[in-house]
């Protein structure tokens, strides 16, 4: 009895792993590559596979697990990415710099994968910093720090060219870190100071000219404004002047109407007008200082014959 109970033991067990060895279940987004007596036989699915033990094996290929290479007989069919170490690069106009790469990528043929190339990670590794130095050596460092964009797109264009052959789709590649040297930062760091004073004294010069300019054109305006005002007043003290002596002429010829009219034809208006005049003139000459002296007009007898006109005047009135 022990001897049967342990020949059923040992058929169990041999059973118990001939069915484990049989029965294949693959994750979802995984692949196995199975060989059969060495040879390709088949690319498994997910979910139940049935392959023959110890005669079919499934093929190990080299990952990249938490940063260290390792053998796994699965193939993992979601993106993914690698981080690579800063590596030093040198732009085409000499400045040598570190630059790490993020590298987004998906086995899309396990076959291509599995037989055209023995370590996958390591290769693309390598040809992501071949690739950089590259495209990197053929642009300026400014070009380099302002041409992320540009970098990505030769670098993911080359890359999933390259990696075609190997069964991988490169989806996408972005720089982390550019770090120019030290002394490169500084000196960035001082003409970025340098254009900062710049603007700042452009602006403070168009502030200071805008300024002046504006200034300029209120004194401008403010002399035509002036010279306009001085006009109009002159016009209108000419044209009060002018209006004062033709009212005052008009006045006079009124008045000498009159003295016609008054006098008739038996005596000269002009001598009447003459001799006021020179009655008027006496009062201002006599009452000039005081009325101490006695001022009589050269042409006496002119006057006497003016008064005897205004005396005649008065008797024919």
């Amino acid at each position: 009895m022990p001897v049967v109970y342990f020949v059923i033991i040992a058929i169990v067990v041999l059973a118990i792993i001939f069915i484990k060895k049989t029965v294949v279940i693959i994750p979802q987004s995984e692949t196995r590559i199975i060989e059969r007596l060495g040879k390709y036989y088949a690319t498994l699915q997910p979910g139940i596979n049935i392959i023959i033990p110890f005669i079919d094996q499934a093929k190990t290929i080299i990952t990249l697990s938490r940063g260290r290479y390792v053998y796994s007989d699965s193939i993992d069919l979601r993106e993914q990415v690698y981080d690579f170490d800063k590596q030093n690069v040198i732009t085409k106009d000499n400045i040598q710099m570190q630059i790490n790469a993020l590298l987004y990528f998906q086995i899309v043929d396990p076959f291509k994968t599995a037989y055209e190339i023995s370590n996958l990670p390591n290769a693309i590794e390598k040809l992501t910093q071949t690739t950089l130095r590259n495209i990197i050596g053929e642009l300026e460092l400014d070009q380099t720090l302002t041409s992320r964009d540009t970098i990505n797109t030769k670098l993911r264009a080359v890359l999933d060219d390259a990696t075609d052959k190997w069964g991988v789709k490169v989806n996408r590649v972005e720089l982390q870190d550019i770090l120019p040297p030290a002394s490169v930062l500084a000196a960035m760091e001082k003409q970025m100071q340098a254009e900062r004073n710049k603007r700042a004294t452009i602006l403070t010069s168009e502030g200071e000219k805008q300024a002046v300019i504006l200034q300029s054109e209120a004194e401008k305006t403010a002399a035509i404004n002036r010279a306009e005002a001085n006009k109009q007043q002159a016009i209108l003290q000419a044209e009060g002047e002018a209006t004062a002596r033709v009212r005052k002429a008009e006045a006079e010829a009124e008045a000498i109407n009159k003295i016609t009219i008054a006098v008739g034809q038996s005596s000269n208006p002009a001598n009447y007008l003459l001799a006021q005049k020179y009655i008027q003139t006496l009062q201002e000459i006599a009452g000039s200082d005081g009325a101490k002296t006695v001022y009589l007009p050269y042409e006496a007898t002119n006057l006497m014959g003016s008064i005897g006109g205004i005396k005649d005047l008065f008797k024919a009135e």
